[in-house]
């Protein structure tokens, strides 16, 4: 099971590791410190030059952080390392104000190593929905209030009708 997991995160890995798309890094903020470090990187998706659909993702170099259910108090100063120093790279490379941008988690995520994403305010995009997108800064306050607060909350989500979840539920 271990093996699987690692073996499908691998491309977060040579990421981190300066191995893969060192092309796409915009930031390496923080690069020897586990705790608070992270990669702000462009999104595969994104094409780099349409600032109006700028996405950019936030990688932290540590690995025991899975999804936002696995975040804690403890975690804050790594997420507010992460929306202070991804605002300031994306404003210094392409003169975006952090007022203009949106910072958010998926729950459920894509891919389970802990990322934050980064757009603007103006575009909407897939993912964006309100049961899927929890903006980094509730997510930083919900932790000051609570510092079990994601291990604690019910959180809802949409579900495709092709996933196994989906399926699952309708049987039970």
């Amino acid at each position: 099971d271990q093996a699987i997991k690692n073996n499908s995160l691998q491309w977060i890995y040579n990421i981190l590791d300066k191995k893969a798309e060192v092309e796409r890094v915009i930031v390496d903020a923080d690069a020897e410190n586990q705790a608070t470090g992270f990669v702000l990187v462009s999104d595969f998706q994104w094409d780099e030059k349409s600032l109006n659909s700028l996405h950019v993702i936030a990688l932290p170099r540590r690995h025991d952080v899975h999804s936002l259910r696995d975040l804690r108090a403890e975690h804050i100063p790594l997420l507010q390392n992460i929306w202070e120093k991804s605002t300031a790279a994306i404003e210094q490379k392409y003169q975006i104000p952090k007022s203009q941008l949106r910072a958010y988690v998926h729950y459920l995520p894509s891919f389970y190593h802990f990322h934050v994403h980064f757009t603007r305010v103006s575009h909407i995009s897939h993912g964006m929905e309100v049961e899927r997108a929890h903006l980094l800064q509730d997510v930083i306050e919900n932790l000051q209030l609570d510092k079990d607060y994601y291990a604690k909350k019910t959180l809802y989500f949409k579900v495709k009708a092709s996933s196994p979840l989906a399926a699952h539920q309708m049987q039970q």
